[in-house]
């Protein structure tokens, strides 16, 4: 019976090339100097940590990271951006937090859309951190996949497996 899995991943390799070429232009760009700017990937915690003097320099900081981040092909989706802090010596903080996989309320969301908008005959299962559909028909899954690529449930979604 053909099958195909709806996932949520970030490739965590391109996620770490942007952080560091972002790093590295915050570094040389003149409206950065002397304003203590930097941001860091805390890896075992899916993190992204930015630090400025103030939240303009901060908003500019996010800018930089989510241009690097759309040219490596990483859906902004998955950034969570956490609230902006006071920091120690007068700086601020953001965290984002990367988010993947599929929660169970974005499981139970994409279940039913599938149940309304797919053809007849597809079926949808949550197995864990990913969402299993099958079908009879090859043509009913692609148009399942089609469905599923033009509504936005708020996460990025990748397409694996699909076999027949």
């Amino acid at each position: 019976m053909p099958s195909f899995d709806v996932v949520s991943q970030v490739d965590m390799q391109e996620v770490r090339n942007a952080v560091d070429q972002a790093a590295r232009e915050i570094a040389t760009r003149f409206d950065f100097k002397g304003t203590n700017s930097s941001i860091e990937l805390k890896d075992k915690e899916h993190q992204i940590e930015m630090r400025s003097v103030s939240e303009d320099r901060l908003n500019a900081l996010r800018q930089v990271l989510e241009e690097k981040l759309v040219k490596r092909k990483v859906s902004l989706k998955a950034l969570e951006h956490g609230r902006v802090e006071d920091a120690a010596g007068g700086t601020v903080r953001q965290v984002t937090r990367l988010s993947a996989g599929i929660s169970s309320e974005k499981a139970k969301a994409i279940n039913k859309f599938i149940k309304e908008n797919a053809p007849k005959g597809v079926q949808s299962q949550t197995q864990g951190d990913q969402i299993r559909v099958s079908s009879k028909k090859r043509d009913d899954l692609q148009t399942t996949i089609a469905a599923l690529k033009e509504h936005d449930f708020g996460i990025p979604l990748q397409f694996e497996n699909f076999r027949d």
